[in-house]
């Protein structure tokens, strides 16, 4: 069977070809014909159970994310508390109202909301209206242009739940029910139409299905510790009915958003699937009045220069290979569309035994890691020896905000192999690339076995490729050298062995999810970052910043840090600068070359926030200060009280050393 080419390919000559055959195209993205079936969808589920300021701040950042919309967007709110209510029509000030503490079905919602056959509940069948072009759901879903005003009524109006809290209990909160629903909602009348549902919660479920911590206080929500040693009361049920409803959702093409504005633990732990399947965004902050969750949940709505939203809906990927070339599995934000084919490997990294997976939601800073393996080695069809090259295909497919299909290509060929000796594939490593997918199969490793299991596998990979691709003579470690494009290779792995990924110590559970989370999100540069922070040095002798160690040597009187770890940028000035600072000899005549180091982290600081998602904590502090200890824990430990060198001090632990 033949496939015609489009017509323009008549024109072809070895002058004239289409973008798509040029060398330097590997990526085509293609706008196809095909509408999406509904606008975009924005289902907001809105905890009630938070204080007075924290839910007015909230109520004002969901107005303001209401202009920033596109204007066929349908959006629908649910709230909830002990009970939760599901919003009806504008013209009707109408609410259904559920019990928090029951488990209902799909069909059991679809009956209640009168779904299943555009049924209104409670009204006789010669009264039905006719159903509405977007199905009964329709009712509880508004087109932004022609019903703002009620919409932002109906949200200025939200009060805080009124069901009295006594002073030693928990609020009742019903996150599960209002989530269930929320993707029963979806389920129902928009299968396979690009959706979200975004639950700001401030606290943690304390009451029905998803529950994560008794409502008493005295009994305190899961540690690391409890759930290594099987002292976990809700954590098997609760993550089994997460993870059902992130199933479901997932295989519906709906996103789930998680937004946390608590200082306290949410249930996070338990939550993550909803958005790691997904491919929606998890921000764990301390308030929704901070900045941080602002700013952050602004740039969500990010557009390009043609006002269309910076992301796609109902997204898939499918890995095509040439028979040199199989693919063994993909570690990201998706789930498994167990999808077989020719190109699939026998061996299974990460989520694999397919070729294709369901994205749901995607933006231009989602990243993922695809795993291959050289077909048949050392196998009876064994690729013969000599120069190889396998070709992958990536076949994006989503849904764009502007309201069509876009079918995103991109195609590159790789050297596998060459003659005995030959230097090419040394020289062809990425180590920054290698030690983030390196990276990412630990934090997969690291949800299913112990610590310590993970971490010795680390180490074996790194023996292996100093192994393979070191020089050095037996016996002789003096004689160890790596070529260049290999030297920062192990000094990646070190750090990684001592981060907030593989390292529980002094996280919560729900902070380990969110770094994990962020860590399979972000692409390689800024994966880096996390893995290993920079740290950068300002002084009155050098102009400008100059790249330091991460080293407690580092640390010194006349000098400024500046640390960036992805997650906290901060700012710590030494404790001559500090003195001087506080003297306020930066505003005297004179002086102008302090306010001018002063100034200058700060102006470095800005620019790394600017565009970075989610906001990064910003903190400003002085050597001796508490906030000191952000950067203390990141810089290794070279300089003691026995050493006398800057910094130093006698630990009052020391005496427990033995």
């Amino acid at each position: 069977m033949r496939n015609p080419l489009p017509p323009h390919y008549k024109d072809i000559d070895e002058n004239t070809i289409p973008p798509e055959l040029h060398p330097q195209s590997t990526t085509i993205e293609y706008q196809l014909a095909r509408p999406a079936p509904a606008p975009p969808i924005f289902v907001y589920v809105v905890d009630t159970c938070q204080e007075d300021d924290s839910l007015q701040a909230l109520k004002d950042s969901l107005v303001m994310s209401l202009s920033l919309l596109p204007p066929n967007a349908l959006v629908g709110l649910i709230t909830y508390g002990t009970m939760f209510m599901n919003l009806d029509t504008p013209e009707c000030a109408k609410s259904y109202v559920f019990r928090g503490n029951k488990d209902y079905t799909a069909k059991q919602v679809q009956e209640m909301l009168g779904l299943a056959q555009g049924i209104r509940p409670g009204m006789p069948p010669h009264q039905q209206p006719q159903r509405p072009p977007l199905g009964p759901a329709a009712r509880f879903l508004l087109p932004v242009q022609q019903a703002e005003f009620q919409i932002t009524n109906v949200l200025e109006q939200l009060q805080r739940d009124p069901w009295p809290v006594a002073n030693d209990r928990r609020a009742l909160r019903c996150t599960g029910v209002a989530l269930s629903v929320a993707v029963g909602l979806l389920e129902t009348s928009f299968q396979n139409a690009g959706g979200r549902i975004m639950n700001f919660t401030s606290g943690p479920a304390t009451d029905g299905p998803g529950q994560v911590v008794s409502p008493e206080l005295k009994e305190p929500i899961r540690s690391h510790h409890d759930i290594d040693r099987d002292n976990i009361k809700f954590y098997k049920k609760a993550v089994k009915f997460y993870d059902n409803l992130a199933k479901r959702a997932a295989n519906n093409g709906h996103v789930v958003d998680i937004f946390a504005g608590c200082l306290d633990q949410v249930g996070l732990l338990e939550m993550k699937n909803l958005s790691n399947y997904t491919g929606g965004h998890m921000l764990l902050t301390d308030s929704f009045t901070s900045s941080q969750f602002k700013q952050s949940f602004v740039r969500v709505f990010d557009k390009d220069a043609n006002d269309n939203l910076l992301m796609g809906f109902n997204a898939s990927l499918e890995v095509l290979t040439t028979k040199e070339l199989k693919v063994t599995g993909l570690i990201g934000h998706a789930i498994s569309l167990n999808k077989k084919s020719s190109s699939v490997g026998e061996t299974e990294c990460g989520i694999g035994n397919t070729c294709a997976w369901k994205m749901c939601g995607i933006d231009p800073s989602s990243s993922y890691g695809v795993y291959f393996e050289i077909a048949n080695q050392g196998g009876p069809a064994a690729v013969q020896p000599g120069p190889q090259r396998g070709m992958m295909q990536f076949l994006t497919y989503y849904q764009h905000s502007s309201g069509n299909f876009h079918l995103r290509v991109t195609t590159t060929a790789r050297p596998l192999s060459g003659p005995a000796g030959d230097p090419t594939l040394a020289q062809s490593f990425d180590q920054e690339a290698a030690a983030v997918l390196m990276a990412r199969i630990a934090v997969f490793k690291a949800e299913v076995d112990d610590g310590p299991d993970v971490l010795r596998w680390v180490d074996r990979m790194l023996i292996r490729l100093c192994s393979r691709f070191a020089d050095y003579r037996k016996d002789d470690p003096t004689s160890f050298r790596l070529e260049k494009n290999f030297t920062l290779y192990p000094q990646f792995m070190f750090h990684l062995r001592r981060s907030q990924f593989l390292q529980v110590f002094n996280n919560s559970p729900d902070e380990t999810a969110f770094y994990r989370h962020v860590l399979n999100y972000e692409d390689a540069g800024d994966s880096l970052v996390m893995i290993q922070p920079t740290l950068d040095s300002y002084s009155l002798e050098v102009e400008g910043s100059q790249p330091v160690l991460l080293d407690s040597a580092s640390i010194q009187p006349a000098h400024i840090l500046l640390l960036d770890t992805f997650f906290h940028i901060l700012i710590f000035h030494g404790e001559t600068i500090a003195e001087w600072r506080k003297a306020g000899y930066q505003d005297q005549e004179g002086y102008e070359n302090l306010k001018t180091l002063l100034d200058l982290p700060k102006e470095d600081a800005r620019e790394l926030i600017a565009d970075r998602f989610p906001l990064p904590r910003f903190i400003v502090c002085d050597a001796g200060g508490s906030q000191a200890r952000f950067l203390l824990s990141k810089l290794n430990p070279s300089t003691t009280h026995t050493t006398g060198g800057y910094g130093g001090g006698v630990s009052f632990a020391n005496h427990l050393h033995r």
